[in-house]
């Protein structure tokens, strides 16, 4: 486990400089080949569930395969190696400087009254219609996303890298990969994608109330104490339709003071999402960069503990 904290911090820091380069070819891609393949050729006829869990278990198996080969393989020429090329893997797995710089590809327009470029810009990293959105909904459009994604995009590799190293990392992308790509509830996935939602949930159970209770130490609220935020989180966390996503959107909405939730559209479509938090404070462009200050907070305190559990997990791991 030692050498998979090792591995997580370097990926961090790699990721904290470089971020993810558009020329460097990335695992997501073709896992993302991989699953449209076998979405073409499974997804028709009769028993879609079971076609559908035999997607993700090839998916799986060919994905943690590949990683599981290509680090034991390191690790047998020489450590340093192995760590080299886990620590590759592993920052594969997260996006928190991509994540940061798609808010940020946001805020700046709106911070120069570019309302129809901020619209733009939001609608490349969310399904809602946003030809129309106010200043504020655009906002709260790009904190939701900040706030969602703190845990599938970062923490939760991360938490999945430490307990069986990059492939594990990489087994987790993968399950999120599928459940992005095919766990919709509309008439051709709701029955093919079942198993690859229901995985993705299963393994963000964790890593996603880990992350929310972190975000409430990861700055001063700006409204009431930490304890009302705990409140607040555990009040709204569960209101989200996703068992898991609604914990880092509770978590900021509750630690800034704002509310996120509310009415979207998908293509026409109507969806009312519950709100959660108190509009305490009115939403504007600067609550981008408030929720970008969480992300980067969390996931240092997350890496953290994943230290420090690691360690006391090795210590007990010695002495008995």
């Amino acid at each position: 486990m030692t050498f998979h904290l090792i591995a997580i911090a370097f990926a961090y820091f790699l990721d904290l400089i470089v971020g993810d380069p558009r020329w460097l070819p990335h695992p997501v891609r073709f896992i993302g080949k991989l699953i449209s393949i076998l979405d073409h050729r499974l997804n028709k006829g009769r028993s879609k569930k079971w076609k559908g869990l035999f997607l993700l278990v090839i998916v799986l198996l060919v994905v943690y395969g590949i990683g599981f080969l290509l680090t034991s393989t390191a690790y047998k020429i020489s450590l340093f190696l192995g760590i080299g090329v886990e620590t590759l893997l592993i920052w594969t797995t997260i996006a928190g400087k991509s994540l940061e710089s798609a808010a940020l590809d946001v805020y700046k327009p709106l911070k120069s009254n570019q309302l129809i470029k901020a619209r733009e810009k939001l609608s490349w990293i969310v399904g809602r219609d946003t030809e129309t959105l106010s200043e504020q909904e655009v906002v709260r459009g790009t904190v939701e996303t900040v706030a969602e994604n703190t845990s599938d995009g970062v923490t939760a590799p991360l938490f999945w890298a430490c307990i069986g190293g990059a492939p594990l990392a990489l087994l987790y992308r993968a399950v999120n990969t599928c459940d992005s790509m095919v766990g919709y509830k509309n008439d051709r996935y709701m029955q093919f994608g079942w198993a690859s939602a229901r995985v993705d949930d299963l393994l963000n159970i964790i890593p996603s109330r880990i992350t929310g209770l972190l975000m409430l130490l990861s700055i001063q609220p700006e409204v009431g104490t930490r304890k009302e935020a705990l409140l607040l989180m555990l009040r709204d966390a569960k209101k989200h339709p996703s068992p898991n996503s609604g914990w880092g959107e509770a978590a900021t909405a509750a630690m800034l003071g704002i509310q996120l939730g509310g009415l979207n559209y998908y293509k026409g479509i109507p969806s009312d999402r519950a709100k959660m938090g108190e509009p305490y404070i009115n939403l504007n462009a600067d609550h981008i960069i408030y929720s970008i200050q969480i992300l980067k907070r969390t996931v240092l305190l997350f890496i953290i503990l994943l230290w420090l559990g690691g360690l006391l997990f090795e210590a007990a791991a010695a002495r008995f």
